[in-house]
C-alpha cells in the first residue's frame, strides 16, 4: 500500500480479445483477504490451545452424544484408568459404569435433558476393575435445531472421598470413645477457647458441657499462668505433655487436682489447630497421698508423745500418789492438809496430760466396752468439768437431741468422755460473744462408702456437735488435728491436744470424722462409730477404801524404778499387805526361788533385764500356779 503496510490479497483476470480473436488486453480483479486470513490464524490458534487443553488437562474433559456415547474425550482417561483410545471410541458411558449404579446414570440424562445441565458424582471402572470415584459438571451444547450432544468435565475424588471418609471415622472413633470415657477430654484452639468438652467435664467437675464450650480453658484454673505456660509449649514447641497435675475449680468452688496429658493437633501442613488434653481426676489420691503423710507424721509424733508419757507417768506417780497417802495419816484441821491437796490437784491435772499423750500414741490397751452414747454424753453435762465450761461461758447456750432407741458402740467411756468435752470445750471457745451448741445422736445406716473414709456397710452411730462460732479457716482445717497445733491462749484453754485425742480415738475405734466449717458462721463435727446388738454389762459397784485393806497377805513388787518401787511398796503396807520389793527380774526369780508369795506385781518393761511376762514364765517353773498382776504404763499387746 501507499502507506508501506502490507495487505494480503487474492487476485483472479482472464484475456480479452477483439472480434477477430486477436488478444486485445487482460481483465483482473484483486481482493484484499487480509482481515480473513487474520480471522483463519485467530481460529487455528484457538484450535491449537484448545486441543492442548484437552489432552493435557488433569481433569477428563469429553464429548458424548444424547444417549452416553463417547464422541471424543482427552488422554486422561486412557492413561489414568487403562483404558486406549481404541477401548473408549464408540462405547458408551454405560460400558464403564459398574451394574449397580447404572440406575444413576439414567437419572443423569434426564436431569441434563430437563435442566440443560447436571452435576454430581459418579462410579466408574477401570480396565483392571478397580472402581473409582469421579465428581462431573456437564452441560448441553446446542445448535442451530437445539442439543447436539453434552460437553463434560470430570475429576477423580476417589483419594479425597477415602480421606475424607477416614478423618470422618477418626472423628467418629475419637467421639466415641470421647464420650464414653471416664476422665475429662477437651479440645482447646490456639487462642484457648474450649471447642469440645466431653460428659465427664460435667460428671467431674459439675459444670454443663454447653456452658463451657466456647469459654477461655484458664476461667476454670487455679494457676492461669501455668496453664498458659504448658499451652505456649504445645502451640509454639509442639510438645507433647505428660503426666502434670494441675488444679481445676469444681462448679461448687472446691478444688479438684488432676493428671493432664496435652498434645498438639497438626493440619497436613504441620500447623497446631487444637490442643487435646486430658484430666484425670486424682482428687482423692491426693487425698489418700496427704493422709498417708498426715498418718505417717501422727505417728512419729505417737511414739515421741508415748515415750514422754512413759517417763513423765514415773516421775508424777510419786506427785499423784503421796498426797494421798499423806492425808491418811494428817488430821482435818492440819495446815499441811490445804498444800497436799493444791500437791493432789496439780498431780492430777498433769496426768490427765498425760493420759491425753497416751491416747494419742496408742500405746494403751484399747478398752472396747459395750457403751451407749447418750449415756456417756449425759454422764458428761452432769460432770463437774461441765459445770466449770458453763461459769466460764454463760452466753453458751446448749442443747441436746438424742435419739431415744440409740444402738450401742463399744470402746473406752474414758475416751468417749473425753471426745465430747474437747468438742464442746473447743466449741464453746469459738463463741466469745455467747452461741448455740447443739449436740445429737442418731442411728444411721450406710450402704454406700462416705467419700473420703474406708466405713464398711452397716450401721453406724452417728455423733454430731455443732456451733454458732467462728468457725475454722481452710488453712487451720489442715492442721486442726495435728499435737500441740493450737489457737487458743496458752496456759489457759489447753495444749493443743484436745482434736488430736478426738482423732486418736476415732481411729481406735474404727470411726469416721467429718468437719464442715464456714468463717463466721460456725462448725460442725459428725463423728461415725460402728454400732453392736451387744448389751452394756451391768454397772460396777463404788467401793470405799475399807474394801481394799488387806490381811496381812504377802506381795512382791518388781519395778526397775526406785520410785515406783518406794510408792507401790508404801501403798500397800497402808492397806495392810507385807511388801517387798527387787529391781529386776532376775531378782524376783531368785528371790521366788528361796521364799514364797502370795502375789507378784511385775512392771512390765524392764531395762536392763528380762521383762515381766518373761520373769512370770520362769517363775512359774518353780512357783506353780503362782499368782501375778503384770502391770504397765503401756502394752503392745
Amino acid at each position: 500500500r501507499k502507506d508501506k503496510l502490507t495487505v494480503i490479497v487474492a487476485s483472479s483476470g482472464y484475456l480479452l480479445k477483439d472480434a477477430e480473436g486477436n488478444k486485445a488486453g487482460f481483465y483482473g480483479l484483486i481482493q484484499d483477504i487480509t482481515e480473513r486470513k487474520k480471522a483463519e490464524e485467530r481460529l487455528r490458534q484457538s484450535e491449537e490451545k484448545y486441543r492442548d487443553i484437552f489432552e493435557n488437562v488433569s481433569d477428563f474433559l469429553f464429548f458424548h452424544d444424547l444417549d452416553g456415547n463417547f464422541i471424543e474425550t482427552n488422554l486422561v482417561m486412557s492413561e489414568d484408568y487403562g483404558f486406549t483410545e481404541d477401548d473408549i471410541a464408540n462405547r458408551n458411558i454405560r460400558d464403564f459404569i459398574p451394574e449397580r449404579y447404572k440406575h444413576l446414570f439414567e437419572d443423569y440424562l434426564k436431569r441434563l435433558k430437563e435442566d440443560g445441565k447436571a452435576s454430581g458424582l459418579m462410579k466408574i471402572v477401570t480396565k483392571d476393575g478397580r472402581e473409582r470415584i469421579i465428581e462431573y459438571k456437564n452441560s448441553l451444547v446446542y445448535g442451530l435445531y437445539g442439543p447436539v450432544r453434552v460437553r463434560g468435565i470430570a475429576r477423580d475424588i476417589t483419594e479425597q472421598i477415602q480421606a475424607e471418609g477416614a478423618l470422618k471415622e477418626s472423628e467418629n472413633k475419637f467421639r466415641s470413645l470421647a464420650e464414653n470415657f471416664p476422665d475429662i477430654i477437651v479440645t482447646i484452639g490456639t487462642d484457648g477457647v474450649i471447642t469440645y468438652a466431653n460428659p465427664a467435664w460435667e460428671d467431674v467437675l459439675g459444670y454443663k458441657r454447653e456452658t463451657v464450650i466456647g469459654r477461655d480453658f484458664s476461667d476454670f484454673v487455679k494457676d492461669p499462668e501455668k496453664y498458659l505456660d504448658s499451652l505456649r509449649r504445645i502451640k509454639d514447641e509442639k510438645k507433647v505433655i505428660k503426666s502434670m497435675v494441675s488444679t481445676l475449680i469444681h462448679k461448687d468452688g472446691s478444688e479438684r487436682y488432676f493428671l493432664v496429658s496435652g498434645a498438639p493437633n497438626l493440619d497436613p501442613s504441620g500447623k497446631v489447630t487444637k490442643v487435646i488434653g486430658t484430666f484425670k481426676d486424682i482428687t482423692e489420691q491426693q487425698r489418700l497421698q496427704v493422709q498417708l503423710q498426715e498418718a505417717k507424721k501422727m505417728e512419729v509424733i505417737g511414739q515421741l508423745a508415748g515415750g514422754v508419757a512413759h517417763d513423765l507417768n514415773n516421775v508424777l506417780a510419786g506427785i499423784v500418789s503421796y498426797p494421798d497417802l499423806l492425808l491418811m495419816k494428817v488430821q482435818d484441821d492440819s495446815p499441811l492438809r490445804k498444800p497436799l491437796l493444791t500437791i493432789k490437784k496439780s498431780g492430777q491435772k498433769a496426768s490427765a496430760i498425760v493420759q491425753d499423750l497416751l491416747t494419742l500414741a496408742r500405746r494403751g490397751v484399747a478398752t472396747k466396752d459395750v457403751l451407749n452414747l447418750n449415756d456417756v454424753i449425759n454422764e458428761y453435762l452432769e460432770s463437774p468439768e461441765y459445770q466449770k465450761l458453763v461459769q466460764y461461758h454463760p452466753r453458751v447456750q446448749l442443747d441436746t437431741h438424742l435419739e431415744a432407741n440409740l444402738m450401742n458402740i463399744k470402746g473406752s467411756p474414758v475416751h468417749f468422755s473425753k471426745t465430747i468435752m474437747n468438742l464442746v470445750y473447743n466449741a464453746a471457745e469459738a463463741m466469745p460473744e455467747g452461741g448455740e451448741i447443739v449436740i445429737s445422736t442418731e442411728n444411721r445406716y450406710i450402704g454406700k462408702s462416705i467419700k473420703g473414709s474406708e466405713l464398711k456397710e452397716g450401721d453406724y452411730v452417728v455423733l454430731t456437735i455443732s456451733d454458732t462460732g467462728t468457725g475454722i479457716s481452710s488453712e487451720d482445717m489442715e492442721r486442726i488435728f495435728e499435737p500441740f497445733y493450737t489457737k487458743k491462749v496458752m496456759g489457759r484453754s489447753g495444749t493443743g491436744l484436745g482434736l488430736a485425742v478426738v482423732w486418736s480415738t476415732v481411729e481406735d475405734y474404727g470411726g469416721h470424722i467429718e468437719v464442715k466449717s464456714t468463717e463466721g458462721k460456725g462448725t460442725t463435727f459428725t463423728l461415725y462409730f460402728p454400732a453392736t446388738r451387744q448389751k452394756p454389762s451391768e454397772d460396777r459397784l463404788e467401793l470405799s477404801i475399807r474394801h481394799y485393806m488387806g490381811k496381812g497377805q504377802s506381795i512382791l513388787v518388781v519395778d526397775d524404778v526406785n520410785e515406783q518401787r518406794q510408792i507401790a511398796v508404801e501403798m500397800l503396807r497402808s492397806l495392810n499387805y507385807s511388801a517387798r520389793s527387787v529391781s529386776s527380774g532376775e531378782k524376783a526369780v531368785e528371790y521366788m526361788n528361796k521364799h514364797s508369795a502370795d502375789l507378784l506385781i511385775l512392771d512390765m518393761i524392764m531395762d536392763p533385764g528380762i521383762d515381766g511376762l518373761e520373769t512370770y514364765k520362769r517363775i512359774l517353773k518353780v512357783r506353780p500356779g503362782q499368782k501375778a498382776i503384770i502391770v504397765s504404763g503401756f502394752s503392745k499387746t
